[in-house]
């Protein structure tokens, strides 16, 4: 699990409702007319978007993925990989049937290569394999920040129409109050929508879609060159180049040790 993620929600959400709680009751914040417009408005904005399919798909992927950590990160597949190349060269591809791997995307991988399908056929599956899950999660990216975008807008709609019929009633002052908590409440419904959940979960997905690229990415490569049956040695040295300069030193520096 992605701790970060849900300490994240839990101390913003955490903040808001210490301030509610400091400044009043709870229920002065809530009003269903401001609820209403900002998330049938979100909604039905990134409907006209994007695909119903793609929403209904994006949706809870995203928030799924937002909270998922990878078992390995690209250091611990390059010494799973590397280890796998010294079994593969030691005892052939057969001694890896019973051999259990973390990462599914590895394990698939491996089995490509212990069924014995040419590098060509393992390249193509898993490239494409590895494109279609990030396309995937791209779209969650695309639907949480549709939705962040829109929320705020929507909050400013929400606060104009509260605006207008309070100006519209000003010779009743008893609908003045109601009027003005939707006018205002829409733009704090609007920015909490946006900046403590939409997009907060966009730039994660964003990030985690550059890791599993990397990842996956490694994966492939490390998979072509155990078929080929190249050095451990030969295997890590390309892998390596896929770690940053500083995790690059960190990792020489451990096997050194």
């Amino acid at each position: 699990m992605d701790i970060a993620t849900a300490i994240g929600l839990f101390l913003g959400c955490l903040t808001v409702t210490v301030l509610v709680l400091m400044d009043g009751s709870f229920g002065i914040y809530v009003d269903k007319h401001a609820f209403i417009v900002i998330f049938g408005g979100a909604i039905s904005a990134t409907l006209i978007r994007y695909p119903m399919s793609m929403m209904l798909h994006g949706l809870p992927m995203g928030l799924r993925f937002s909270f998922q950590m990878r078992k390995l990160d690209p250091r611990g597949l390059i010494e799973e990989i590397t280890k796998i190349a010294e079994i593969m060269r030691k005892s052939g591809p057969m001694a890896l049937e019973t051999y259990q791997v973390d990462d599914p995307f590895l394990a698939q991988g491996i089995r490509y290569v212990v069924d014995g399908y040419d590098a060509d056929f393992i390249k193509s599956t898993m490239e494409q394999d590895r494109d279609t899950f990030l396309m995937h999660l791209d779209e969650g990216q695309k639907i949480y920040r549709a939705i962040g975008d829109c929320a705020p807008a929507w909050g400013m709609i929400g606060t104009l129409l509260g605006m207008v019929n309070m100006f519209a009633n000003m010779e009743d002052p008893s609908k003045l109050g109601p009027f003005m908590a939707v006018a205002l409440l829409a733009t704090l419904y609007g920015a909490l929508v946006a900046n403590l959940f939409c997009l907060p979960i966009a730039d994660k997905l964003h990030v985690k879609l550059e890791e599993e690229d990397v990842s996956r990415s490694l994966i492939i490569d490390g998979v072509l060159q155990i078929r080929q049956a190249k050095s451990p040695s030969i295997i890590r040295e390309m892998l390596i180049s896929y770690l940053p300069d500083h995790h690059k030193v960190q990792f020489l520096e451990a096997e050194a040790a």
